[in-house]
């Protein structure tokens, strides 16, 4: 008897969750985002490196942001029945791995101290990851809104 209680409270916490992003979620998103690409830059800002090898680093962050963004979209475009041609998937990701191999390698031979190359990597990695979570919550939230949208035009 109680078990079936327990089953029937379960159901009801399950068909209340929606998949919208938490506000907290979502924030902590942004910030991450925020802290890894300042963090970034403020590294190249005070390193002892010639201004073309900090436009190097600075050009790998930006286009490590948008093919990440695009990969996400990518994926969540398929996932949704949007077309998305087979070659964009395919760039999508062969720049995402680009962009990480050419940081790789850069920092591989840069004149630099082992704890900055390891801070690079880091604040790379996490720029690139919360890229992809703002972008899944920006998804997220829009579809459940368009989708609330259409409900609400039904009645």
């Amino acid at each position: 008897m109680e078990n079936a209680m327990n089953n029937k409270k379960e159901e009801k916490k399950i068909e209340a969750f929606n998949g919208r992003p938490t506000s907290a979620f979502v924030s902590a998103a942004w910030i991450a985002l925020l802290i890894g690409m300042v963090s970034y830059c403020i590294g190249l800002w005070n390193a002892y490196m010639e201004l073309n090898e900090k436009g190097y680093y600075f050009t790998i962050l930006l286009f490590g942001l948008f093919s990440v963004v695009s990969v996400q979209k990518s994926v969540r475009d398929r996932q949704e029945g949007i077309q998305v041609t087979d070659i964009y998937y395919g760039i999508s990701w062969f720049t995402t791995l680009t962009s990480v191999t050419l940081l790789i390698i850069g920092l591989w031979n840069a004149d630099l101290e082992l704890s900055e190359k390891g801070f690079y990597a880091m604040s790379f990695t996490l720029s690139l990851f919360a890229a992809v979570a703002v972008q899944k919550n920006t998804r997220d939230i829009q579809y459940l809104d368009s989708m609330e949208e259409q409900q609400k035009t039904k009645f």
